[in-house]
C-alpha cells in the first residue's frame, strides 16, 4: 500500500494536476477531428507538491500523533495528522511538516521529549490515511483539549468538530 500511494504520488508530482477539454473542430474535408487541450492548475499542484513528505517527516508526524492523541480514537488520530498537514498548506504556518512540528511552543509532545517516543502502529496507519485524505478539512489547522489547554486564545478559535478529548478548530 505504502508503495502504491508513494508511487501515485510521484506520478502526480510529475504529470500535475491537468483538466483535459476535448472539443470539437472542423476540418475542411468535412470530417471532426477532436483536439485535447491541456490546462495545468498550478494551485493544485503546488498543494500536491505541500502533501508530499518523505519517510522520516512521516515518521516524525506518526510520532507526534502517538504523543499528542495516545488514548484518542483513531478518528482524532487521523484528525490531529491532518491538522499538521493543513499547517503546512496554510499561508499562517511554515512549510514543512519538521518546521510545522517544530514551530516554537505548537505542540506540548516537542517540549516535553514525548515526540521522541517510537510511534504506535495505529498511529503510522492514521498518518497513511490522513496523506490519502483528499477531502480533508484544509481551514482546521487546531486542536486542544479544552480540559487542560491553559490558552485563553485557543478558546476564541471557532471549533468545527470534538473527536474524543480534542477539539478541532480554525
Amino acid at each position: 500500500m505504502n508503495r502504491i500511494f508513494t508511487l501515485f504520488l510521484t506520478i502526480a508530482l510529475i504529470i500535475g494536476t491537468q483538466t483535459v477539454y476535448a472539443q470539437k473542430e472542423h476540418v475542411p474535408t468535412g470530417n471532426t477531428v477532436e483536439n485535447k487541450q491541456l490546462v495545468v492548475d498550478r494551485k493544485d499542484t503546488d498543494s500536491l507538491y505541500r502533501r508530499f513528505i518523505d519517510e522520516e517527516e512521516k515518521k516524525l508526524l506518526a510520532r507526534l500523533v502517538h504523543a499528542e492523541a495516545k488514548g484518542e480514537p483513531y478518528v482524532g488520530k487521523v484528525a490531529v495528522a491532518k491538522v499538521v498537514l493543513n499547517r503546512v498548506g496554510h499561508e499562517q504556518f511554515p512549510d514543512t511538516v519538521e518546521e510545522v512540528i517544530y514551530q516554537r511552543n505548537a505542540f506540548e509532545p516537542v517540549q516535553n521529549g514525548s515526540i521522541k517516543k517510537p510511534a504506535s502502529q495505529e498511529a503510522v496507519k492514521a498518518v497513511e490515511e490522513a496523506l490519502a485524505d483528499p477531502n480533508r478539512n484544509g481551514e482546521v489547522v487546531y486542536f486542544y483539549n479544552p480540559d487542560t489547554a491553559t490558552s485563553d486564545w485557543i478558546f476564541t478559535r471557532q471549533v468545527v468538530e470534538r473527536i474524543g478529548n480534542h477539539v478541532f478548530a480554525i
